[in-house]
């Protein structure tokens, strides 16, 4: 994709992390006039994310462009090269949307949008910024003001002041996705969150009228991953079954290391990475013996061996094997880990592939929703909108059929 006459002069990214993409139909009686207005002007719909949905690949698919298989971003799994479960990661295998605007002679701004910290942006740099303020839905937006009013604001361990509006703005926020772990998706604290969510989205679109870039300024809002809620698990079963089958297990937790007789290493992340270590790597029946030990649990769905994950552009640093829970269930509780006594909120599997995403402003059709967005099309599009390349490992689709021609 070569770059275009741009449509928008600036781009506001705002990711909203467990923005799951049913919230705003379950509350569909709450206010919510900031995000009505920008709707009119663009879109409200669902868009669909990556397997495993899980936090970090999840933006890396939102900043590159490209599927899991692709940019390598993984999350909980176990490494042979350090010899230890992991939890999330910021690494990647191929440029982001912030490298690609750079790239391309813009400025951007992060506020705490992790996935492109030294990927495009860097604590103290003025022209390509990035901050963690941490804090409230409301401290992050603050950042994101000063951004664009272009008052001082910390970034590590400087004040910075940026000189003008940056090309690409992107502002984040982990609001929803610290409620919906904490209760669910049905958390009573969700509306409020909602509201402010409401509220400082109206800030935003404020402050870019008294710059005088509204007129000129795209807003792409998304989640990550969605929000299901489960109570039970089931790493007993899941073990004793593997014992059955021949196999030793443990569940780690990121940071972990297996021992020397442990068959199988389990990490969890709404879905279990499972792979096989020692003697049991190069047993040619392990595999199979450990599918069907699993598939025998009923709070097992689906499990997925390495070409049925490629099938599902799933990254090739997961497990031998790949369980995807029953509803209401995680892998994970074992004899450490004990299982919640209410409901929790739980992502990682395909239930949780929705989310919201609006996309409005400059550039944008009003009244036109584009087809079956994913996060891979969202790089390619913020690209389409600022007139540049899309990062070259980038292989979503433009949403040309929500975006207005070229000026």
């Amino acid at each position: 994709m070569e770059p275009t006459r741009p449509r928008a002069d600036h781009v506001v990214l705002v990711a909203l992390d467990g923005f799951d993409a049913g919230y705003l139909d379950r509350h569909a009686d709450l206010p919510t006039p900031q995000l009505d207005a920008l709707t009119a002007r663009g879109s409200l719909t669902t868009g669909t994310g990556v397997l495993p949905s899980v936090t970090n690949p999840s933006w890396a698919s939102v900043a590159t462009g490209a599927w899991p298989d692709h940019h390598l971003n993984t999350a909980y799994f176990y490494d042979p090269g350090s010899g230890a479960a992991q939890g999330q990661r910021r690494d990647l295998a191929v440029p982001t949307i912030a490298e690609a605007v750079r790239e391309a002679g813009g400025t951007v701004a992060s506020v705490q949008w992790p996935i492109v910290q030294d990927h495009g942006t860097r604590s103290g740099d003025p022209d390509a910024l990035y901050t963690q303020p941490g804090g409230s839905c409301t401290r992050r937006f603050d950042d994101a003001v000063a951004v664009l009013r272009g008052t001082p604001l910390r970034s590590g361990r400087r004040t910075v002041t940026v000189p003008r509006p940056p090309r690409l703005l992107a502002v984040y926020s982990d609001v929803l996705d610290g409620l919906g772990h904490a209760g669910g998706p049905e958390h009573p604290r969700i509306p409020a969150a909602l509201r402010e969510i409401d509220a400082q989205l109206g800030r935003l679109v404020a402050v870019t009228e008294e710059v005088g870039i509204a007129d000129r300024t795209a807003f792409v809002l998304l989640g990550d991953h969605g929000m299901t809620a489960f109570r039970r698990g089931f790493g007993r079963p899941l073990r004793r079954s593997l014992a059955r089958a021949g196999l030793r297990t443990e569940i780690l937790r990121p940071g972990q290391r297996p021992s020397r007789r442990t068959d199988v290493a389990v990490v969890v992340g709404g879905v279990a990475s499972l792979h096989l270590l020692g003697a049991a790597r190069t047993d040619p029946t392990a595999t199979a013996r450990a599918r069907r030990a699993l598939e025998a649990l009923p709070q097992v769905r689906a499990v997925w061996d390495r070409a049925e994950q490629a099938e599902r552009r799933m990254s090739p640093r997961l497990g031998d094997l790949v369980v995807e829970p029953q509803p209401g269930w995680t892998p994970g509780p074992g004899s450490r880990w004990p299982v919640p006594r209410r409901a929790r909120g739980r992502h990682g599997t395909s239930d949780e592939l929705d989310v919201a995403f609006l996309l409005a402003g400059s550039g944008v059709r009003p009244g036109v929703a584009p087809d079956a967005p994913r996060h891979v099309d969202v790089a390619p599009t913020v690209a389409a909108l600022l007139g540049i390349a899309p990062p070259p490992g980038s292989q979503g689709r433009v949403l040309t059929e929500a975006l207005d021609p070229p000026a």
